[in-house]
């Protein structure tokens, strides 16, 4: 019965050695919201045919301990098809504060540069659409965005600029 109690406080020591896994969204906020329509109003006096192009960039910084704002920037342009002239251009900074706590290196970096923007990317493609719609366009149905495979490219891309500059001091 004694082994059984030392053998339990020594399993519960060894849980509270290992760091409290913390993550939780504090607050989302638009840090920047843009909406341009530059040929208003003959736009709305021809047939609307939309050419989309879409920008999407994310950024995250420590602001306090285990404190992070993470920012999902995305920048809609779009262009009548035949004309290439600007029908509107909207652009958002949506952002969020998260306290993380007992992740570290690699993890953490993935967590920021994945998961908190597939958090907060729903939000800022609902303000893109009510942006376009408040402009009088057609709603913008902004389609879901794989962060996951945005991520995996930019660690590929720096890993083999890596490479490459490895290669080239070695030359």
């Amino acid at each position: 019965m004694a082994e059984e109690n030392n053998q339990n406080a020594g399993a519960a020591a060894g849980q509270q050695d290992k760091p409290q896994l913390q993550f939780a969204l504090q607050r989302i906020y638009v840090k920047d919201i843009s909406f341009e329509a530059p040929n208003s109003p003959s736009v709305f006096q021809q047939p609307f045919k939309p050419k989309v192009g879409l920008d999407l960039n994310t950024s995250s910084q420590q602001v306090g301990e285990g404190l992070y704002e993470v920012v999902v920037k995305v920048t809609a342009q779009v262009t009548h098809s035949e004309e290439g002239t600007t029908s509107f251009l909207a652009e958002i900074e949506q952002a969020g504060l998260f306290r993380i706590g007992g992740i570290e290196g690699q993890q953490l970096d993935h967590t920021l540069g994945a998961f908190c923007p597939n958090v907060l990317f729903p939000y800022a493609r609902e303000c893109i659409d009510n942006l376009v719609n408040r402009g009088g366009f057609p709603p913008l149905m902004l389609a879901p965005v794989n962060f996951e495979a945005i991520y995996a490219q930019k660690k590929k891309r720096q890993a083999e600029q890596a490479q490459q500059q490895g290669e080239q001091t070695t030359q």
